[in-house]
């Protein structure tokens, strides 16, 4: 070879449209495992001749631990290593075609070529990615719509609120703008795997359960100073309130800036959207998973005991929760090792819930095993399971004697609605029956039974078994809350508490009530409300007591997640206690998007947002931000004069469009009386 540096056409453009890496903003090629790229170089003699190929990644590149490969030109690809093939050569310049095994390690490599006995010359790096569009790959994924959403999609739909009143917010994952590569591969270089043995780490690479693992640990701050820090306090100074993000970039790209120190503050839907950005941009399918009424079981008895006072207040006792909604990850690839039956989706779930191997990391679990209570296999099966599947247990606790008193439970409060965003349409898809069997059937109580087992919680020293203060009485009355008018914040809270007599006697009553604002995660944070009545019920009758919280009651009080607990612990005199709950997530006050004209590629368009103040007093520190990928860079932020009550505002500002096709713009307003409006628009752009 000729002492020059060869240089070297990567040959961007055609290899990214082969690869399905033409969304990525890169001057370095990006290519996917196990399929052809081409390459063109200079500076050789002769070049067909005695061509040697070195591809290597990592710190200590070696063949034992597959980073590093030499390879010569050969007639035909290889199915098993790497290998080359002349497309063609001139006098001065060679074509080569270059291929990657199906398993190959995942990340940043170096290419040289070697000619004869002189020494290697740098031709570059390029980054290898996962490749779903391959039938030989772990990830492979069958169907190219779902290769569409679950890899290359920027935009998704995150469903939050509570079970009895689904919501949802847009996010923009935004996995191949600007530097987020870069900053993916940084993640995995930072891992405390990596960082105690960077040689075993880098040659694990190749294998989607192991950095689906990895970077579930790596995504919260915990045990790695990893991405996100997460807060549940209510409290967020020093940081962002969690629900004020929309989107993945701005954090990744914190995250960096700030030297690698962990951003503050996520919580868990932060974490699950900025995992699927990361394995999305490395070529994992994944997609973000809500389960409603889910259960945190923190000591692994597949139950979860919730205390109330004589009073109906929820008390904070044991380490046992159940939070109103909690969102993770699902990531399609094979198990190998545990077999097929048990491949497809994985869940994975980077929120620093429990430690698993000594730090807090969770998945991937199998979503079959999970559904078919394979409570054993690996990992973190067990508090997955409890997830979706604890049974409730609600408890009386009398401070003064220590004395607690069941009051009832229930197997079919825990994992409802459990929600995803369907693929190429910006709807809910429910997915509950891929976790479990119908509630109540026999099937799913079997594997309920099943799973109690495996954990060896079915023999007779069971700590867990009803003791006599557990064996359940039937109630002699039946409650419940009903919602009469709208759920807004700004508007009253109208409210019916529903009394039923179950018995042919008369029943007295005394009904404790309270309300309290709380957290997503049902921590009580303020109380609003409390009041007791006294009533008697004829038999068999039922009545009805309105209850009215008024905008000015509950404003202070309110938490940004506008979650309200309202109980009613009702003592029957010569009965046993009933207890009546039921947790209200409020709707914030609408926000209207307009786009006025045509959006085309590289062309003004104007968007207008209008925003009606709802109350009858003034808000101020009103704040407009805007983010949408391909439609505009970074994040705008537009101040807004105040509002006196029932004004409208309307904002406008000019976007440029930079790729056709179907994109989402998602706006986020706030000021001092409402938290984070969130809204989203498709917009059409052509060209």
């Amino acid at each position: 070879i000729a002492a020059t540096q060869p240089s070297t056409n990567w040959h961007l453009k055609e290899n990214a449209r082969e690869h399905h890496t033409s969304k990525f903003s890169s001057e370095e090629l990006i290519v996917r495992r196990g399929q052809s790229f081409t390459i063109t170089f200079n500076g050789t003699e002769r070049p067909e001749q005695n061509l040697i190929f070195i591809a290597e990644t990592g710190p200590k590149p070696s063949k034992a631990t597959k980073t590093l490969a030499t390879f010569d030109i050969s007639s035909t690809a290889s199915k098993e290593g790497w290998s080359a093939v002349l497309q063609s050569s001139s006098s001065n310049s060679v074509s080569i075609s270059i291929s990657s095994p199906h398993n190959a390690v995942i990340g940043r490599y170096r290419l040289s070529v070697q000619s004869g006995s002189s020494s290697p010359a740098s031709l570059g790096t390029f980054v290898l990615l996962f490749n779903p569009w391959s039938s030989g790959d772990d990830v492979f994924m069958p169907n190219k719509a779902e290769c569409e959403e679950y890899v290359l999609e920027e935009f998704g739909i995150i469903f939050a609120g509570n079970k009895n009143h689904i919501s949802s917010f847009g996010w923009n994952f935004g996995q191949f703008q600007g530097d987020v590569l870069n900053i993916c591969l940084s993640i995995m270089d930072r891992s405390l795997y990596y960082r105690q043995d960077p040689v075993t780490d880098v040659s694990h690479r190749h294998d989607p359960k192991y950095l689906g693992r990895v970077l579930s640990a790596m995504v919260n701050a915990n045990d790695d100073q990893g991405v996100v820090l997460g807060n549940w306090s209510g409290k967020y100074e020093g940081g962002k309130n969690p629900s004020s993000w929309t989107g993945s970039g701005e954090i990744l790209q914190s995250w960096k800036k700030s030297g690698f120190k962990p951003v503050k503050y996520g919580q868990c839907w932060v974490f699950a959207a900025v995992l699927t950005t990361v394995l999305r941009c490395l070529g994992i399918p994944t997609r973000t998973i809500t389960n409603f009424s889910s259960a945190h079981d923190a000591d692994g008895n597949l139950r979860v005991d919730e205390f109330y006072d004589a009073d109906g207040n929820h008390l904070e006792r044991g380490a046992d929760s159940v939070w109103n909604f909690h969102v993770w990850n699902e990531s399609w690839f094979t198990r190998n090792d545990l077999g097929p039956s048990y491949s497809g989706w994985q869940v994975l779930d980077a929120t620093p819930q429990e430690q698993s191997g000594g730090i807090y990391q969770c998945g991937p679990a199998s979503r079959h095993a999970i559904k078919e209570g394979e409570v054993d296999l690996d990992y973190d099966s067990t508090f997955v399971f409890a997830e979706v599947n604890a049974d409730c247990m609600y408890w009386n606790y009398d401070a003064a004697t220590g004395k607690k008193t069941l009051i009832f439970s229930k197997s079919t409060e825990i994992g409802d609605s459990i929600s995803t965003k369907a693929v190429g349409r910006d709807d809910r898809v429910d997915v509950t029956s891929d976790y479990k069997y119908k509630e109540g059937s026999r099937e799913e109580r079997d594997v309920f039974k099943k799973a109690r087992k495996k954990l060896g919680l079915e023999d007779k020293f069971d700590p867990t078994a009803p003791k006599l203060e557990e064996i359940e009485q039937k109630p002699d009355i039946s409650g419940k809350f009903k919602v009469a008018g709208s759920l807004e914040v700004g508007k009253d809270l109208n409210l019916l508490l529903v009394l039923e007599n179950l018995q042919s006697d008369a029943k007295t009553v005394n009904v404790n009530m309270t309300a309290w604002s709380t957290l997503y995660t049902r921590r009580r944070v303020n109380q609003i409300w409390k009041d007791s009545i006294s009533v008697t019920l004829a038999p068999k009758e039922e009545k009805q007591f309105p209850i009215k919280i008024k905008y000015p009651e509950y404003q202070q009080q309110l938490t940004t997640d506008k979650t309200i607990q309202v109980t009613a612990l009702c003592h029957v005199e010569d009965g046993i206690q009933v207890l009546v709950k039921r947790n209200i997530t409020l709707d914030n006050p609408g926000i209207d998007i307009q786009v006025l004209g045509e959006a085309k590629v590289n062309k003004e368009v104007v968007v207008e947002v209008a925003f009606t103040n709802p109350i009858d007093e003034e808000v101020k520190d009103c704040v407009l931000q805007v983010e949408g990928c391909d439609l505009l860079h970074g994040i705008l932020e537009l101040r807004i004069p105040p509002l006196k009550a029932s004004e409208k505002s309307s904002t406008k500002f000019k976007l440029i469009p930079s790729e056709a096709g179907l994109k989402h713009l998602l706006v986020n307003f706030s000021c001092d009386k409402f938290a984070n409006i969130k809204t989203f628009k498709m917009v059409k752009v052509i060209n």
